[in-house]
């Protein structure tokens, strides 16, 4: 059994090393585990400020005790113009890939994403990251774009990232 809840202040230390693991298990994430400087002082900040956010929120998918994976969204600003738009992102430990817990999450996320408003959630995914785009894809999210050299790694290959966006 999986249960989803919002992480708390109390999570951080359990968020961060999850954070960090998640890193350091596939390519297709943002950061390298050795660029990540957050302490868990600052995740129990970050953490406390969603947890009184109206527009942002973080989930944290549990397994017997175990914080497995996480998922949330945060506004992409604050001007009139952009305030119907939020950025999507997830992470789960490869161990429980392919279980539907990425589905549950990003499903809890949309859900979150309407009531607070918002008409639309955005993500952008590495292109060669099929499962993933499958999973976006059958959670109602579609391609509108590409960025050939969204990501580029420490061997200098450039990496392409898919946009995708869900109207809600």
């Amino acid at each position: 059994a999986c249960v989803l809840r919002n992480a708390g202040e109390a999570d951080a230390k359990e968020m961060l090393e999850l954070f960090v693991a998640t890193h350091s298990e596939t390519d297709f994430l943002l950061s390298y585990p050795d660029e990540i400087t957050l302490t868990q002082e600052d995740e129990r900040q970050f953490l406390a400020e969603l947890q009184s956010s109206e527009n942002s929120v973080e989930i944290i998918a549990v397994v017997e005790g175990k914080a497995v994976g996480s998922s949330g969204f945060n506004p992409i600003g604050s001007a009139e113009k952009l305030r119907h738009r939020a950025q999507f992102g997830i992470s789960i430990l490869k161990e429980y890939w392919g279980l539907g817990i990425g589905r549950e999450l990003t499903k809890a996320c949309i859900e979150c994403a309407k009531k607070a408003g918002f008409t639309q959630l955005e993500l952008d995914v590495e292109t060669q990251n099929k499962a993933a785009i499958s999973l976006y894809n059958s959670c109602g999210f579609v391609e509108y774009g590409r960025n050939p050299r969204g990501f580029r790694t420490r061997n200098s290959d450039y990496c392409e990232l898919t946009l995708m966006r869900i109207e809600l």
